[in-house]
């Protein structure tokens, strides 16, 4: 299915990067010529509080805003989202759309059989990713877990393109960026676990590119097919 526009909803706590990454795959998009948007939705800005972020990329300007209640994907940052129900959308899965794709960063089945019917249901297709796994073997932090789970609905979608995330991440990590609150706090963690921006760009980079890939592979081999036409 080839569409205009895709919506993601983003759901993880605090402290993984789910807003940071809500703006890099916007970024990333528009290097491409891409309308985007990407908004933010948290109550407490601490760590393992729920939090929730969207991005829209079309191929048309995109005037909605604010929370993303009926999304094409969904990614789940963080078991907890599923089993403590730790996501501002009960349950997590809700609004998803029919022939959706939800990402969850898992190397374990997380479903339950009542969710699994429900997602057969919607002709959903699931796709688990051991992000954070790939974060530490890859990047030697968890930190760059948000950075697999971008290169993932990437991948999948084809949303946005390897050379459009890089030029994005360097945008975020290699300039002067001022952001607020809990992701400024997350972006200055990162950049003290790595000694020089260049280190922190080459790894994040290589967990997406990683992902991307893995991704790519999954949807090939299972002839999934939901995508933005290019620009």
């Amino acid at each position: 299915m080839i569409k205009r526009r895709l919506n993601i909803r983003m759901s993880g706590l605090g402290g993984q990067g789910v807003v940071t990454s809500a703006h890099v795959l916007a970024m990333a998009a528009s290097k491409e010529n891409k309308w985007a948007i990407s908004n933010p939705f948290f109550g407490a800005e601490k760590r393992m509080a729920p939090a929730e972020a969207y991005t829209r990329v079309g191929l048309d300007r995109i005037y909605d805003r604010g929370e993303l209640v009926y999304p094409d994907v969904i990614i789940v940052f963080h078991p907890q989202v599923i089993t403590m129900q730790k996501s501002y959308t009960a349950p997590f899965y809700d609004g998803l759309k029919e022939n959706g794709l939800l990402i969850i960063n898992s190397d374990i089945p997380l479903l339950t059989k009542e969710d699994k019917q429900r997602l057969v249901d919607l002709n959903a297709s699931t796709f688990y990713i051991p992000a954070t796994k790939y974060a530490i073997d890859i990047a030697g932090t968890e930190l760059s877990t948000n950075m697999a789970l971008i290169g993932s609905v990437s991948g999948i979608t084809g949303c946005v393109s390897m050379k459009s995330l890089d030029l994005a991440l360097q945008d975020r990590f290699g300039k002067k960026y001022v952001a607020s609150g809990g992701t400024a706090t997350l972006d200055e963690a990162i950049k003290k676990k790595f000694a020089k921006k260049e280190q922190l760009l080459s790894k994040n980079l290589a967990v997406v590119d990683y992902a991307y890939k893995a991704a790519g592979t999954w949807a090939n081999e299972n002839k999934y097919e939901l995508m933005v036409a290019a620009a």
